[in-house]
C-alpha cells in the first residue's frame, strides 16, 4: 500500500509540494488539513473518540472527523469523503475559517497544519468505521466547552485550539 501524501503549503495556503504523511509529521512541516463539525437539529455537536490504534492521540475525543486533503481535492470534497469513510454518512459541508497550529506529541511526531474548519448538519446515528473511531456521542456546545476546561486531557490538541480560538465559527 502506498503511503498517503499530504499537501505542503506556505502560510498563505499555497501548495508548495507533497510529502508522505508520516514524514511530514516526523519533520513538523506545515501541511493542509481539515476538521469537520457536524450538528443536529438540537444544535448538538457529534463528537468522535479516536480509535485506540491511531498513531497519535488514540482514544481522545475530538470533532466529528478530520484528515488531510489529497492532491487536487478541495477541502469540501475531502471533508465529504472522509466523513463517509470514518462516520458512514454523507452531508453537505461549508467552510467557515482556517488557521495554523503546531502541536508536538509524546511519540515524537508534530502536527503543523493549516486547518480548514468545515461545518455540516446530520440528524441520524453514524455508522462508524471501527478502524478509525472507537465511539461517538452528541453534546451541546456549552457542555463541550465546559468539559474541555475541566478535562483537557480527554481531548485532541487541535480540538482544544479550535474551541479556544474559533468557537464563534462553529455553527451553521
Amino acid at each position: 500500500m502506498v503511503e498517503e501524501q499530504v499537501i505542503l503549503v506556505n502560510e498563505n495556503d499555497e501548495q508548495i509540494g507533497l510529502m508522505p504523511k508520516m514524514e511530514a509529521h516526523e519533520k513538523g512541516v506545515l501541511h493542509r488539513a481539515f476538521s469537520v463539525f457536524i450538528f443536529n437539529d438540537k444544535n448538538e455537536l457529534m463528537l468522535q473518540q479516536r480509535a485506540l490504534e491511531k498513531y497519535h492521540s488514540p482514544g481522545l475525543w475530538t470533532n466529528t472527523c478530520c484528515s488531510h486533503q489529497r492532491n487536487g481535492e478541495t477541502s469540501l470534497q475531502a471533508g465529504v469523503r472522509r466523513l463517509e469513510e470514518e462516520m458512514g454518512f454523507v452531508t453537505t459541508l461549508k467552510e467557515t475559517t482556517s488557521f495554523i497550529y503546531k502541536a508536538p506529541f509524546d511519540n515524537g511526531l508534530t502536527e503543523h497544519e493549516l486547518d480548514h474548519i468545515l461545518v455540516g448538519h446530520f440528524d441520524e446515528d453514524p455508522k462508524i468505521n471501527e478502524d478509525e473511531v472507537a465511539s461517538w456521542k452528541w453534546m451541546p456546545l456549552e457542555e463541550v466547552k465546559t468539559d474541555i476546561e475541566e478535562n483537557p486531557q480527554l481531548y485532541t490538541a487541535w480540538f482544544k485550539i479550535i474551541f479556544d480560538k474559533f468557537y464563534q465559527h462553529l455553527s451553521l
